[in-house]
This record gives structure tokens, sequence and C-alpha cells, in this order.
């Protein structure tokens, strides 16, 4: 598969650009258990163009996560190509157009999946960009807004003849949320209809390599994003593509080499942020990184309130010495063993 002049090879998996989580502590875990493409956090064309420091702070790439691709969302078209070229800047691979963001502060301004109720504007606001920038634009979007206008089909043909060099489809609407099942069908939809020529990376449901392979398989897509179940799990990158590569599953990750990534990982986030922000982000990854583990509340407490990094740190080499070769028997079911 290719994005432009980008080669990304047979079955690429894609990190999803997820706000205050695909931060470049987490891109470092994750491109180091094979992730193949991956986002920045989604970036705000208002924050970007008015110099907002969380905005261009998000702008910040590094040598190790290459290709890489920043995302931007936005109501307005002139603020968004102007986001675009700020963002080019960077020097990323390419620019990602976020039309599926559902939540409410973002769709309800018309941004995000909000664009999917004004679709002549999806459109003039993605040629427009591609026009601008030169370096390739990818649109990721929603199957439609709500259950009576799953439009996917007609959107996916009208983003192509803008020019953009691929497209993500989460297969939910944005009525959706993150609730119910993802509708593959309308990706496989979408990939296969004959006047469809860019890549269609498909995203939603992915937890495990199985269900990777059989989306890749029962759908054709050309890639599979990951989003919600990497989250504190970047070894699912890893797993994944060791089972599309030989057909074998790994076993899950004991607990000292889940211990050892949470280590790693709270150093990096360390690394990348100041002070008490470094804690705060991490613990969502934390909980997950143990998730699963019998009698482990009071434990999982502590991770979620200690503020101390050197505390952190004696807390996770203590739950690593206690329950070392463990494997929690649900993401055991998760991988099929």
């Amino acid at each position: 598969m290719n994005i432009g002049n980008i080669l990304l090879g047979k079955y690429p998996l894609f990190l999803a650009p997820m706000e205050d989580i695909t931060d470049p502590s987490f891109r470092y875990m994750c491109k180091m258990n094979g992730a193949d493409f991956m986002y920045t956090e989604f970036i705000s064309s208002d924050g970007l163009i008015r110099d907002g420091r969380k905005s261009v702070k998000k702008l910040d790439i590094y040598d190790f996560e290459r290709p890489i691709g920043i995302q931007l969302y936005g109501h307005l078209v002139d603020a968004m190509v102007e986001a675009a070229l700020i963002a080019e800047t960077a020097g990323p691979e390419l620019i990602d157009i976020n039309f599926g963001c559902p939540v409410k502060k973002i769709a309800n301004r018309g941004a995000g999946a909000g664009m999917l109720r004004n679709i002549p504007l999806m459109i003039e606001m993605t040629a427009a960009i591609v026009k601008a920038v030169r370096l390739p634009v990818t649109v990721k979007t929603r199957i439609g807004w709500d259950d009576e206008n799953r439009n996917i089909g007609e959107i996916a043909e009208r983003l192509q003849d803008t020019g953009i060099s691929a497209l993500t489809i989460h297969g939910r609407t944005r009525a959706q949320l993150y609730k119910g099942s993802a509708d593959w069908t309308l990706i496989g939809e979408v990939k296969n209809n004959p006047r469809i020529k860019i890549p269609i990376i498909g995203n939603g449901d992915i937890d495990g390599p199985v269900r990777a392979k059989e989306m890749f398989e029962r759908y054709g897509v050309d890639g599979i994003m990951i989003g919600r179940a990497s989250v504190g799990r970047p070894w699912i990158f890893r797993d994944i593509r060791h089972f599309l590569d030989t057909g074998d599953l790994l076993p899950e990750p004991d607990v000292a080499g889940k211990a050892g990534l949470a280590l790693l990982h709270l150093e990096k986030s360390l690394e990348f942020k100041d002070g008490m922000r470094a804690i705060y982000e991490m613990r969502r990854h934390l909980s997950n990184y143990f998730k699963g583990l019998p009698h482990f509340k009071e434990t999982r407490l502590k991770l979620l309130t200690l503020t101390d990094p050197d505390q952190i740190r004696n807390l996770i080499v203590e739950i690593r010495n206690e329950w070392g070769d463990y494997r929690t028997e649900e993401m055991t079911s998760v991988y099929g063993l």
C-alpha cells in the first residue's frame, strides 16, 4: 500500500490519532512495537492559527516516529487551509483531515463528524486543502451522521474527486459515538467500489490479531487503524503483525513484560512532557497495562493517584515482582489462546 510516495507495504497498521493519548511518548511505544504509520493528536485549526501553546506543541514530531501525519479539525475553510499550511512546515509526511470526531463540543460546531451534516462544505474544505499544500492529504470520517444517513459510499467518491490520497473510515455513525458495533460491511462496499482507486483504511473494533486478519481478508481494506484497543496495550501492533506474517499467535505479554513496557512508557512521558502533565496523561495507560489482574482494585487506585514518579516506578516494580509471568485471562480470550 502506498499513500502518495509513502511506501507502507502489505497489511499496514495505523495508530489512530487520539486527544491526550497519541502523544510522543505513546507514539514511541507503538512504533517500537510495530505500528507502520502514526498521527499526532488531532489539532484545532483555530488554536493553531492563533498560535495557541497547546496546539503548536502538538506539531512536535521526531525522527523515530516517521512516517507520521498531522491531523487537523475545524469548521471554517480558510482557517483549515491556513492551519494546513502551518502544519506542513513542521515536516510531516502527510496532512490528515478529521471529519470523524463525534465529541459534542466539536461536532456541534460543525467540525469533526459534524461535517457529515454539511457534505458540500466538507468537499469544499478538502479540495481547498489539497490545492493549498504540497503534501498528500488524507481524510478520516465515519459511515454517516446517523442510521438514516449512512452515506459513506457517496461521500467516499466525492472525497476521492477532490484529490485526497487515502481515506480512513470508522464503521460507526456519529450518533453511535463509540457504542454498539462498527459496521465493516459499508467499509467493504467502499473498498470494493470499482470507482474507488485510493487506499481505504478500516477502523473500529480491532481488538487483537484474529479480528485484524479477519477484517483484511473479509473486506479487502488496504490498511487497518487501531485506536482505543491500543491504549495501555502498545504490544497489540507487534502481535497483529506477527499473526499476519506467520499465522501464529504470540502469547499475551506476561506481567513482567508489561511492567517493563510501562516503566519505559513512563520515562518517555517524563522526557517529552513537563512535570504533572506527564503523570496525569500516563494514568489512562497505566490502568490498562495491568487490566484484568485479580484483586487489583487497591493497587490500581494507587497507580491512578500517585503523583511522585519514583513512587510510581516503585509500585510498577512491586507489581512486576508479585505477578511475574502471570497472564490475564481477559486478554488471553481476545487473542484466541
